[in-house]
């Protein structure tokens, strides 16, 4: 039996960013329509480029490594090049890997990412994938269950039977696709989940809702979202922090970290493994809070989902 702390259920991807600087004459953003423009057929030159792993469980299962936990994922790759290095990136990183699943004669997914102008244009493969998944030989204290792409819903019950079975605590962070169904299922893994992480937007969705920024309308929806029975329910809100509404309905709040912003891929992965860290380590869920923001700060402070991700002795001395 393989036994670790954390178990990471979602995406792992190969993200390529292009970094294009401001002065670039190939590139102009439109301000009032915010449409990317390039002509066509220019051959468009990037000022840098930079080959990473992604995918929310992929970032989320590092950032726990890093901080001292063992950890594993459970996703879906293809059985290519990039399969190879998304294997040798996760393992370098003290992630085991052995629960990956290599489908035979299939792609691994992978996005472009261009960064202009404190912007980012996603350009995602959509890889159909089976994403039928075994936790056999697996114990775990938590399960983070995240964003999976068509045909989740057999991946997500597998989730919910595991950790309901085994007696493990519960963590998710739903997608796009699993908060556009509107499907109870999605209300049934809240339901059951320890510790619910959202964004504002995604919070609003799940409610019904349209964004605000009513003084109480974070409130509102930490108490909604904890009605459906989840246990903590956590929501950010980029520059405006994050807030939290924990067993006996005490609602807390954590100001963003005023950093340099380079990028902001991955902040709500950091957000959610330096938190979580925090809470396995015995911390209360302000403290837990504050790692997550030091976590995300760091994160978009640099290129990419995982260069940023705080070590141990880093996320120690910054919240001494």
């Amino acid at each position: 039996m393989n036994s670790f702390d954390v178990v990471a259920v979602g995406n792992a991807t190969l993200d390529i960013f292009l970094w294009v600087q401001e002065t670039n004459k190939h590139f102009r953003l439109n301000e009032e329509t915010k449409e990317l423009c390039i002509k066509a057929g220019d051959k468009a030159l990037v000022d840098n480029a930079y080959l990473m792993t992604g995918g929310n469980a992929a970032n989320v299962s590092v950032g726990l490594s890093r901080l001292g936990f063992k950890t594993a994922i459970v996703a879906e790759i293809g059985e290519d090049e990039f399969a190879q290095k998304i294997i040798n990136s996760l393992a370098g990183e003290g992630v085991s890997e052995a629960f990956l699943q290599k489908t035979h004669n299939k792609s691994s997914s992978f996005s472009v990412i261009i960064n202009y102008k404190s912007e980012r244009t996603i350009f995602a493969e959509a890889v159909e994938k089976e994403q039928n998944f075994s936790f056999e030989d697996i114990s775990a204290k938590w399960v983070y269950l995240t964003a999976l792409s068509e045909k989740w819903e057999e991946a997500y019950k597998k989730t919910l039977e595991f950790a309901k079975n085994n007696n493990v605590k519960l963590a998710f962070n739903p997608g796009t696709l699993q908060l556009d169904s509107g499907g109870e299922f999605t209300e049934e893994i809240i339901k059951n989940s320890e510790i619910v992480f959202l964004n504002k937007e995604e919070a609003a969705k799940i409610c019904n809702l349209t964004v605000t920024n009513e003084e109480n309308f974070i409130r509102d929806l930490l108490l909604k979202i904890k009605n459906k029975g989840a246990k903590v329910v956590v929501i950010t809100d980029g520059t405006n922090g994050s807030f939290l509404i924990d067993e006996q309905n005490n609602i807390f709040s954590q100001k963003a970290i005023d950093v340099n912003v380079v990028e902001r891929t991955g902040a709500g992965d950091a957000f959610a493994s330096g938190f979580l860290s925090a809470v396995l380590t015995g911390k209360n869920y302000q403290t837990a809070m504050k790692w997550g923001s030091e976590n995300a700060a760091s994160v978009i402070a640099k290129v990419g989902a995982t260069a940023g991700l705080l070590r141990t002795e880093e996320m120690e001395r910054n919240t001494a």
